[in-house]
Parts: structure tokens; sequence; C-alpha cells
């Protein structure tokens, strides 16, 4: 798959202390996503998957290196310009909901829109259509402790697309689900896929998930390498 690139990374290194220890995470990191594209990045325990999310989504800072979204470099933006940017171009999808309880799935739904004061009629016909297209139209007024964790994930993924996103990151969706549930997020997120044309990057243990990506990459020794079987 090629195009226009969504992202593009250029030597990117992270480093963590511990002690008197310096960690070397992520070092010298490269990578090309295209629009459009899912790409799935594996690696074992510790090797960076989550730091190299993180990262991308604009939650830490790089120690060097460069991350541009088409033409921007995110690395340069001030804490209040990445907030805004992470809150409109970015979605996020985690392997805990991180639903808020005293909410109903519809409104969970709608919180990435109210940061803004948005029109509420718009926000909730928005949030409305989304848990519509993932399959929960007869359970958009039940609160997360109602809902099942797949029910759960789905409300996240639709929160995660509320601003429309041109990037979809997920950190281990199906993590935190059973084989059968986890089956049904992969369909909907690979349907999501191509239907809306977001650029995806799955962090993953799951080769299913993995393989229903375009390109499957490894994190190891703080590179990225395509995936050999």
């Amino acid at each position: 798959m090629k195009g226009e690139a969504a992202i593009v990374i250029e030597e990117l290194t992270k480093s963590f202390t511990r002690g008197p220890a310096v960690i070397d995470v992520l070092k010298g990191v490269r990578l090309e996503a295209y629009d459009g594209e899912g790409i799935a990045v594996m690696g074992a325990s510790g090797s960076g998957k989550s730091t190299l999310l993180h990262l991308l989504g604009g939650l830490e800072r790089p120690d060097s290196g460069r991350i541009f979204y088409k033409d921007r470099d995110i690395c340069r933006m001030s804490d209040k310009e990445i907030a805004l940017f992470r809150n409109t171009r970015i979605g996020f999808v985690f392997q805990f909901h991180f639903l808020l309880p005293e909410f109903t799935a519809l409104e969970n739904v709608m919180i990435p829109a109210m940061v803004h004061a948005k029109k509420s009629d718009a926000i909730r016909l928005r949030a409305t259509d989304l848990l519509e297209t993932v399959g929960l139209k007869d359970r958009m007024e039940h609160k997360p402790g109602e809902l099942s964790g797949g029910e759960q994930q789905r409300v996240a993924i639709a929160r995660a697309l509320m601003m429309s996103p041109e990037v979809l990151l997920a950190d281990e969706p199906t993590g935190d689900l059973d084989p059968v549930t986890g089956t049904k997020v992969i369909e909907l997120l690979t349907q999501l896929k191509e239907s809306m044309g977001v650029t995806m990057v799955v962090v993953t243990h799951n080769m299913d998930l993995a393989q229903a990506m375009d390109r499957v990459l490894v994190l190891k020794g703080g590179h990225l390498e395509p995936y050999a079987p």
C-alpha cells in the first residue's frame, strides 16, 4: 500500500533511568505509515511497543528524532498544541477501556467532542451513528457496568473515532478479552479501517489481529524490523 504518508518517524530514540542504570528502549526507530494503512507492531514484553505508541500519540516526548503527521512535527509542538492535536487528529484505544462509569455509553462517546463545546445535537447524532456502526444500537443508554467487556471495548473504539481522526492508535485492544470476543473486535477494527480509511497503528501480541493489518513489524533491539515467520 502506497500513497501519501500519514505518519513519518525519523530516528526516534527514548531511554529511561532506573536507579543508576540508563535503559535505551528505542534506538533510532524509523517508520512510514501511509493513508489508510494498518500496521501491527509486535515484540517481546518490555521491548518498547507501548512507549512507541505513547510517543506517536504525543503522550510522551522522545529524547531525539521527529514524528511527522503529514507536514506537522509533533515533537516541536508545545504541550498545549499537542493536546489539541491529539484530541482532534488522533484516536486512542487501550487494552483497558477507561470508560467513565457514571456515564452511559452514548455520553462516554460524546466526551471528546464536548471538550470543544460544539452543538450538543450534532455531538449526540455523531455519537449515535458511531455506536450504531460498532453494533451497539440497543446499548447506548447502558452504563459501562451493564456492558460486557467486548461491548465496553466497542464503546471505547467509537469514542476514539468521535473526532474523525486521521490516525487510530491501539495498544493491545484485544488483550483483556476472551478469544471469541477478541475475534469480534478484530473484525470490527478491520471493517472500520476499510470503511473509514483511517490509518491504524496497533500494538499487539495477538497474531490474528496482527495478520488482519496490512503490515506486521517487530520491535526488537530498539529498532523496527519486518516480521519474519
